[in-house]
Parts: structure tokens; C-alpha cells; sequence
């Protein structure tokens, strides 16, 4: 093998190598973020707007600490939160509970 090709096979090598640092960066950076958990204003402005749908609300809360949560088999981490609004003149007041990685209302209560 001559100088030309042993420099051809390095350059071949070394390229295949960054294209695979690449890849695994890539994979490493998309699983990071889809674990990631979304920030509590996130989830309580995206709840707010499905509640605006349907009429003005007058307050609003949520917890920033994610509380652990299992139903069955099923674990994950979630917010609670709180939306208060005027129904028929009075004041009615729905409590919930938001998958804290996808922002996904998973309970929803009237109070």
C-alpha cells in the first residue's frame, strides 16, 4: 500500500468516525429533551388557554415541584394546578393534575 492510499484509508476513517460522533450526538440530544420535563408556567399558560376558550377565568396557580405519580403500572411526575372562573355568577373552581413531561391534563376536578 502506498503513502496516497494509506492517507486516503486515515481521511476515510477519520470521517466515518466524526459522522458517527454525529449520529450518537444527535440521539443523545433528541432522548435528553424528550426527558425533559416542561416547565411549570408552560403547562399552567397552555391549561389558561383552554380554559380562555370558553370564557374569562379569574385567577390561576400551580405548584412548580414535580410530585411523583403512579396509577397501576404507570409512573411518571406531574404539577398541580388550580383555575378559577365565574360560572353562572358564581365562583367555581377546578383543580388538576398535568403530566409534568408532555404538559397533558391527566385529572381534571370541579370543586
Amino acid at each position: 500500500m502506498n503513502e496516497e492510499q494509506e492517507i486516503r484509508m486515515f481521511n476515510n476513517g477519520l470521517m466515518l468516525g466524526i459522522g458517527i460522533g454525529a449520529i450518537s450526538g444527535a440521539i443523545s440530544a433528541f432522548l435528553y429533551h424528550k426527558n425533559k420535563p416542561l416547565n411549570a408556567d408552560t403547562v399552567l399558560s397552555a391549561i389558561k388557554q383552554s380554559f380562555l376558550q370558553e370564557g374569562p377565568i379569574e385567577g390561576s396557580w400551580i405548584e412548580f415541584d414535580k410530585k411523583p405519580r403512579q396509577k397501576f403500572a404507570i409512573k411518571g411526575k406531574t404539577y398541580t394546578g388550580g383555575i378559577s372562573r365565574i360560572e353562572d355568577g358564581t365562583m367555581v373552581q377546578y383543580e388538576f393534575v398535568a403530566d409534568a413531561l408532555t404538559g397533558t391534563v391527566i385529572d381534571i376536578v370541579r370543586i
